[in-house]
């Protein structure tokens, strides 16, 4: 709808500029080019009058007609001028006028020389044409009509002997005139086309994608985010609908990923609701006796902290979902860091006589991190790696540093993961193996906290695994500079974090 009203202001603000157009050249173009075509051709003609007024047979001439004869003689040399005056007057479409000082057209070329009578002009007076070369009018009311008039005095010894005068209808002027004006309106009709094209370009270039895209934004507004926009231009326009459709997409699949979230949250928090529930009535209405209330009330404990290790987990990725670049950035011993973590997890490791093959670089490894994050990341692909390992196998640590980067990688020879789940293991709540996902008491949020905090450092993380051989882990971070130690402030060292 929108669309359509643009164009409607399109082609109004076209017509309207195409009237104006219109009447800007019957009016004031017309006036420019009247006026123009004027000064062109009373130039013209008073150039003529001078050289004809210059002339030696003119002066001759002049001097014997105004001798007070009442007509001009007949013989070979008035004949003679009359001719070439006529010629000349015909050639630019006027009448040349010889007149005594006293006002006497003694000779015109619109009359034949030897019928012409002389006509004396009523009123006649040079001065009262004005001080241009040149006048408009009826010529001391000789013509019906206006002509433009140019008067060059014939002067000898100072004295003026006459006067030659060339006049041209001013129908002419207007005819010349027409004639560029109607060519200037062609031209001017081509190019006000031209624009049209460019309108219809206008149109097919950015409004009709326009309206695709303000189509597109209402069907997203009402939710249909399957809607494509179908504009596969190169240009902004294009660009645009490609960013709208991927803003779409990714609304859809929040959504989807929404939905998923809660099935998941659902499901993990009404499994140990479910055990916790009914423990704790059949302790209380005797069904279990008080012998054996320990036991199922440590299963109990269990479920509840199975609980809270998911609320916590939850907590922890919607943390890194709001602040994302808060990171506590300092120097410190991953090699220690590695120790420590593996550790903290021998009282589960014993029982199932898996042990650590810890392969540290150097004595000391100091690196640019958020130190209990990266002990999180630690603690939770090293967790991740008990849970899926067998009994009595080894699970190997590793520290090193290549080009220009400190790597650590956890190694299990458990169960690995399927080739299909490999892309699937950082989304949130997903577990390759979901039975026994449930049996390990796993909630599917390690990897992703992992994957996270990673990303937050600006470094990466891979996984390699083979079915039945085992996984491997490898993330990096960056080396701790030479002019930083642990002593230096998490000022200092984040300052080096964001210059990275």
């Amino acid at each position: 709808m929108r669309s359509h009203k643009i164009i409607h202001k399109f082609i109004l603000l076209y017509l309207v500029i195409g009237l104006a157009i219109f009447i800007f050249l019957s009016t004031a173009g017309s006036a420019m080019i009247q006026k123009k075509v004027l000064n062109e051709e009373s130039l013209n003609l008073y150039e003529e009058a001078s050289n004809i007024a210059q002339d030696r047979s003119i002066l001759t001439y002049s001097r014997s007609a105004t001798d007070e004869i009442s007509e001009p003689s007949s013989d070979t040399e008035t004949q003679t001028l009359y001719d070439s005056l006529s010629r000349l007057s015909l050639y630019q479409s006027c009448q040349i006028w010889l007149i005594s000082p006293k006002g006497k057209v003694y000779m015109n070329t619109s009359e034949p020389l030897n019928t012409y009578v002389p006509v004396t002009l009523d009123g006649f007076d040079p001065v009262a044409l004005g001080s241009n070369y040149y006048s408009i009018g009826t010529f001391f009311h000789y013509f019906d009509t206006d002509y433009l008039s140019v008067m060059i005095p014939i002067t000898s010894n100072l004295n003026i002997r006459g006067y030659v005068a060339v006049h041209m209808d001013m129908k002419k002027i207007i005819s010349l005139k027409e004639g560029i004006l109607a060519r200037v309106h062609v031209m001017t009709g081509v190019i006000y086309c031209a624009f049209l094209s460019v309108l219809v370009l206008l149109y097919f270039s950015v409004l009709r994608p326009l309206k695709k895209i303000t189509i597109g934004t209402e069907k997203f507004a009402e939710g249909d985010m399957k809607y494509n926009i179908r504009v596969k231009s190169q240009d902004e326009m294009g660009h645009l609908a490609a960013s709208l459709n991927v803003m779409s997409d990714e609304i859809s699949k929040s959504d989807e990923y929404e939905k998923q979230f809660i099935a998941n949250v659902s499901h993990d928090f009404r499994s140990p609701l479910t055990s916790i529930k009914g423990f704790v009535e059949a302790i209380l209405d005797g069904t279990i006796p008080a012998e054996m209330q320990e036991r199922y009330l440590r299963i109990v404990l269990n479920e509840t902290e199975r609980l809270t290790k998911l609320t916590n987990g939850i907590l922890t990725l919607n943390s890194m979902d709001q602040k994302k670049n808060l990171l506590h950035i300092s120097v410190f011993d991953l090699n220690e860091v590695i120790r420590n973590t593996a550790a903290s997890f021998e009282g589960i490791c014993t029982p199932r006589q898996i042990s650590f093959q810890i392969t540290l670089t150097g004595e000391r490894l100091p690196v640019l991190a958020d130190q209990e994050k990266i002990q999180q990341v630690l603690y939770n692909l090293i967790d991740n790696a008990i849970k899926f390992s067998r009994d009595g196998s080894v699970i190997e640590l590793e520290s090193d540093i290549r080009h220009d980067k400190v790597f650590c990688t956890v190694r299990d020879h458990g169960a690995g993961i399927p080739r299909a789940s490999l892309n699937k293991i950082w989304d949130r709540f997903y577990k390759s193996d979901a039975s026994r996902g449930r049996e390990r008491k796993g909630n599917g949020l390690g990897l992703s906290i992992v994957k996270e905090i990673i990303n937050q450092h600006k470094q990466t993380i891979t996984v390699i695994s083979t079915e039945g051989v085992g996984t491997e882990f490898i993330f990096s971070l960056k080396p701790a500079p030479e002019d930083l130690t642990e002593t230096s402030t998490i000022a200092q060292a984040s300052q080096q974090h964001d210059e990275f």
